[in-house]
């Protein structure tokens, strides 16, 4: 593969991976108390635990795209 294609790869998986991010953080918003009842009913997790989750779940997911995408297409920016 070329560069130029990897860092075409990279720059569109951290838009898509940001999008993503942007939607479930709107959503965990606008319908929290709709989501918290279904998840905890599908888990198990008590309706108390689910919001650090939530918030933990969208902590990890951030650092992952800026460690797995956005740092390597930086660096391969860079390099071109």
């Amino acid at each position: 593969m070329e560069m130029n294609t990897i860092t075409t790869f990279l720059g569109w998986c951290s838009i898509i991976n940001t999008a993503i991010l942007i939607f479930s953080a709107l959503i965990i918003m606008l319908v929290r108390e709709q989501i918290i009842t279904i998840h905890s009913k599908l888990s198990g997790v008590k309706q108390d635990a689910l919001p650090a989750l939530y918030f933990q779940y969208l902590g990890f997911y951030k650092i992952a795209i800026i460690v797995l995408n956005i740092v390597p297409y930086i660096a391969l920016k860079i390099m071109n």
